[in-house]
């Protein structure tokens, strides 16, 4: 029973993990159909927030707690940087934006190492994430509970902003029909960049996140980004609801997976089943409700 709740924590555990990671991109993916391969760099950007953090404050919780609000406002600054200058070039053309993205993932990687050093680096954990807590039935690590717990703060700060928020209702509005929100007086392309900074943003803290599990390094966005798309297009375009189902069900597939075989025949073999799954429903666990008749 220890070893089948324990690998129940370690599903979730990963399950946050790819919540963090996907959620701003289901955001900016879902509204403006814009498929951001920087996004993963955006995840770095928060990661070394965090590890400057650690450099100026000598308290490792301190720095962590302010680290989340600066990589959040890191990461949606280069968000709105990239679409302002880029992006916002490229609407409707899904393809044009992968491939320019793609090269701007590569420039922020090499930006990273002349800045930082190729090398990866450490973020201490402050001593109250070392260690395990007893949760009674079974001890899960303290770091790992921190994630989970940031990754369910995260997806309610967002569900109230979308739902409660004039900004949220703009954004819903743009995503069922953009011409006629247009019309209704609503600016779209005010509500595009605001939606990217927070998409983003959600980014940064995603990489503030994975400073806890691991070491931080020019490619530690890569390793995440195609995990992210599998997780949005599985739950649904744009679908936030279905993000997290999707996350949380393929971290407890995964971890299953993985308790019989090894993590790289688990990580294929979720692959092979979003793609069985995909054949049979294209648009995910959810499929967004416009008044388009294209």
């Amino acid at each position: 029973m220890d070893a089948v709740l324990g690998q129940l924590f370690a599903g979730l555990s990963l399950g946050s993990v790819l919540l963090l990671a996907a959620l701003g991109l289901a955001l900016t993916f879902g509204q403006m159909g814009v498929i951001n391969m920087a996004h993963g760099e955006f995840m770095m950007a928060g990661a070394y927030t965090a590890y400057v953090a650690q450099n100026v404050i000598a308290d490792a919780g301190v720095a962590l707690i302010l680290a989340i609000p600066l990589g959040f406002v890191v990461g949606g600054v280069m968000g709105v940087v990239l679409e302002a200058t880029l992006i916002r070039r490229m609407y409707l053309r899904p393809l044009d934006t992968l491939l320019v993205t793609w090269g701007v993932a590569l420039i922020l990687q090499q930006v990273a190492r002349d800045v930082f050093g190729a090398p990866n680096v450490d973020v201490r954990a402050p001593s109250w994430l070392s260690g395990s807590v007893d949760l009674g039935i079974t001890q899960v690590p303290a770091a790992r509970l921190f994630i989970l717990g940031l990754a369910v703060v995260a997806v309610t700060g967002l569900a109230l902003v979308l739902t409660k928020t004039a900004l949220g209702r703009r954004i819903r509005a743009v995503v069922q029909n953009r011409d006629l929100a247009e019309t209704a007086g609503v600016s779209t392309r005010a509500t595009d960049r605001l939606t990217f900074f927070i998409g983003s943003g959600l980014a940064g803290i995603a990489g503030v996140a994975l400073t806890l599990l691991g070491s931080t390094g020019p490619t530690l966005g890569s390793n995440y980004i195609v995990d992210a798309f599998l997780v949005v297009v599985a739950g649904g375009v744009g679908q936030i609801k279905g993000t997290v189902i999707a996350a949380f069900g393929l971290g407890l597939l995964q971890a299953g997976i993985e308790y019989s075989t090894t993590a790289s025949l688990a990580k294929v073999a979720v692959f092979a089943l979003v793609v069985v799954f995909l054949q049979a429903r294209p648009q995910g666990i959810f499929s967004v409700r416009t008044r388009s008749l294209a």
